[in-house]
């Protein structure tokens, strides 16, 4: 029974010392000095601020992309015991001691030294020789830009490691589809290739486009497969749900579990509360939901609310009117009502009450019991200070003279009736029959004499002028189509009315409510308006020093300057090394006009080079070629500031054509000897030339050593590079 204990137990492991090498290389190259400089660098000031909030549990929305990179990076200040205490104000801020640096700054580092062993993993599962796969690492290793990148807390190295973990993932899961299928390591890569795709859109929107890249690549793979006689019917669909498993459906819910991790950390309020909905605000922890604790649910007859515009950007505002009345001549020459003004005001303010009134009965309270307003209802809107009727008539609004004035009525003995009743419509109700709800209701009010639609016209123009306070115009927009945010409101604030007499009544507006009701929001639903503000938040782009065009990237004529020493010449830029990306433009040209005349070649039914060999190049250039296209390309369709580190995961992948190209020139374009060694001999001058160039430039990636006016002048190659040059 103890039989086997008679013989040493023996585990024996294979070691690519070559792998082994590059990792351990590419660990030091990203890894060292990482705590230099101990100062905010560029972005760093950025996403700085996310990881306090994260420290803090504050709630914020960034509209650059979705949460799971900043999660990444307020993991590494977690794990260095980070407060969240320190104020990202400015580049170039010392850090004070509570800051852990080096813990900050880790994780993108390491997924920076990672992406060596990466490259190399590629182009030996594209079935390329070792020696080519070891030339696109050690490029990747000595890439200036791609180490200045990783070594800071900035999320363009995490973006890339996800992207090239997905590529590898899913070129071995190819692999061993024809012999291997279905088994405990072809589900592995293949989980993992949806995984990864679903990490590198999760950092940032960029890693949709290699996901797309994977998901066509997978289909075409797929369609292979179908004219493949000897796969059953049944083996076809088994393959097709797996596909669709895990890379549509697992991605899926993976990328909804950032989203619920991050708002499950983030459950207090904070100063980007005010573009959520007042149903997502008062989901929060303090703010909003402090003032609206115990508030009644369904509004009824006598409820005294107030009135936010559910659009809510460019900043929120609520339905608010006071006792000054429109001029009776615009500047324009054009009249007015001279009634009361109703505006859109950006503050909170007692004047921003208005109580809900039955147009057959007379009382402003709520009787006992409550009788609850419904869609269709028909309404009058009575101000709470000056018990004036929210009314509409046939007169041009003050900055919108397409549209109806709106006001509060004063009867000035004319022949000008009040027109003051509005029918409710609940734009997000599940029935007709649905009952008006705090928060929660988004409501349309139809102006029933004009049928004219309650709107902000305001938050999409100018403020009135002088005579309105700057504030917003509030119109009723005649030719209303649809259900456009600015023609919906949502009750925020709400009690029931208890006084009957104006003095007291006045006094119950000022007045906190008490009231016990529960407003919390499911997951989907502040997923869903986390996901949309995410998706149409625009901030101002405004130009930067260092923003360029796509077209600039190409030759890099352009860089960014990302630190700079108060006192030494000492500076860190993100700059390319120039005989790579110079080398990786031929390449993607050569591999073009190379393509293009086999094309033509075997259109003409001549083979200059062996069926397996053509489906390699094909392979090679669909994921490295047509990864360098799905990641540059669409920036020219971007209005954005775009920079030079937009074109990094592009360039990543138009690197990794290099060896491709030098290995074709080498099997199939040299076909004597002395062509191989004389190409054999051009590779070892034009490496040397790239580590010329990395060495070169390494004081300005690494940041150190300091360089005098006259090294930092020689390190100008392009007169359109800006590098730092401190007057004496």
């Amino acid at each position: 029974m103890l039989g086997f204990l008679k013989e040493p137990v023996v585990v024996t492991a294979k070691i690519n010392v070559s792998l082994v090498a590059l990792t351990l290389m590419g660990l030091i190259s990203r890894l060292w000095g990482l705590c230099y400089p101990r100062a905010v660098v560029f972005d760093e000031v950025y996403y700085g601020q996310f990881v306090s909030l994260y420290m803090k549990r504050i709630f914020f929305v960034d509209d650059s992309g979705p949460p799971f990179g900043h999660m990444l990076l307020a993991l590494g200040g977690y794990l260095g015991g980070f407060d969240g205490n320190f104020l990202w104000n400015r580049i170039g801020a010392e850090y004070s001691m509570n800051v852990p640096v080096w813990s900050l700054r880790l994780l993108p580092a390491l997924a920076g030294a990672l992406c060596v062993p990466l490259a190399y993993q590629i182009l030996v599962e594209l079935h390329f020789s070792h020696c080519a796969a070891l030339g696109a690492a050690l490029l990747i290793l000595l890439e200036n830009s791609l180490i200045t990148q990783s070594r800071f807390m900035l999320l363009e190295s995490i973006l890339i490691f996800f992207i090239l973990l997905a590529v590898v993932s899913y070129l071995k899961f190819y692999n061993l589809q024809k012999h291997s299928a279905f088994s405990g390591s072809w589900w592995f890569w293949l989980l993992l290739t949806g995984v990864a795709c679903s990490c590198a859109v999760g950092v940032k929107y960029m890693g949709l486009f290699t996901y797309m890249l994977l998901l066509a690549t997978a289909g075409l793979h797929f369609w292979h497969m179908i004219g493949d006689q000897n796969l059953s019917n049944v083996s076809l669909l088994c393959h097709f749900l797996a596909r669709a498993l895990a890379l549509i459906i697992i991605p899926l819910g993976l990328y909804l579990s950032f989203f619920y991790v991050h708002l499950a950390l983030l459950y207090r309020s904070g100063p980007h509360d005010q573009i959520m909905t007042s149903a997502f605000q008062a989901s929060l922890e303090g703010g909003l939901a402090w003032i609206t604790q115990g508030q009644p649910l369904e509004v009824a007859y006598g409820s005294q609310i107030t009135l936010r515009n559910v659009l809510g950007k460019p900043m929120q505002c609520w339905l608010h009117s006071h006792s000054n009345t429109y001029p009776i001549r615009y500047e324009n020459g054009r009249g007015s009502s001279h009634q009361q003004q109703v505006t859109c005001y950006p503050f909170k303010d007692v004047n921003n009450w208005w109580i809900v009134k039955d147009p057959g009965m007379q009382q402003l309270v709520v009787s006992n019991p409550p009788r609850p307003v419904r869609h269709g209802h028909i309404v009058q809107l009575v101000h709470g200070i000056t018990t004036r009727y929210l009314n509409t008539h046939d007169v041009a609004a003050p900055l919108s003279p397409h549209s109806q004035e709106v006001s509060c009525y004063i009867d000035y003995n004319i022949s000008m009736p009040a027109q003051n009743l509005w029918r409710v419509e609940i734009v997000n109700r599940e029935s007709d029959t649905d009952v008006w709800k705090t928060i929660l209701s988004e409501v349309r009010f139809v102006h029933v004499n004009t049928s004219a639609v309650l709107k902000a016209s305001g938050l999409s123009g100018a403020s009135l002028p002088e005579w309105g306070y700057r504030q917003l115009e509030v119109v009723g927009e005649k030719l209303a189509k649809g259900y456009h945010q600015s023609m919906v409101w949502n009750v925020e604030e709400h009690r029931y009315g208890k006084s009957q007499e104006q003095k007291e009544r006045e006094v119950e507006l000022h007045s906190p409510t008490q009231m016990d009701i529960s407003k919390n929001l499911s997951f989907m639903a502040k997923f869903t308006e986390l996901q949309w503000k995410i998706l149409t938040l625009k901030n101002e782009d405004t130009e930067h020093k260092y923003s360029s065009s796509a077209l600039d990237w190409i030759t890099m004529d352009t860089n960014i300057a990302y630190w700079l020493h108060p006192t030494s010449g000492a500076q860190i830029h993100l700059l390319g090394n120039v005989a790579t990306w110079a080398s990786a433009n031929a390449a993607a040209l050569a591999y073009l006009c190379l393509s293009l005349w086999y094309l033509l070649r075997r259109r003409r039914k001549i083979y200059d080079i062996p069926e397996d060999a053509w489906q390699l190049w094909m392979a090679a250039g669909g994921i490295c070629g047509g990864g360098w296209a799905v990641n540059y390309l669409p920036f020219f369709l971007m209005e954005k500031t775009l920079f030079l580190y937009h074109y990094l995961p592009a360039v990543t992948f138009q690197i990794l054509l290099i060896p491709v190209v030098l290995q074709h020139l080498s099997d199939h374009l040299c076909r004597s000897v002395l062509l191989k060694s004389m190409l054999s001999a051009l590779i070892v001058a034009w490496f040397s030339s790239v580590y010329f160039v990395y060495c070169t430039f390494s004081p300005v990636t690494y940041g150190q050593p300091a360089l005098s006016l006259a090294e930092l002048r020689a390190l100008r190659w392009k007169d359109t590079w800006n590098i730092l040059i401190r007057k004496q």
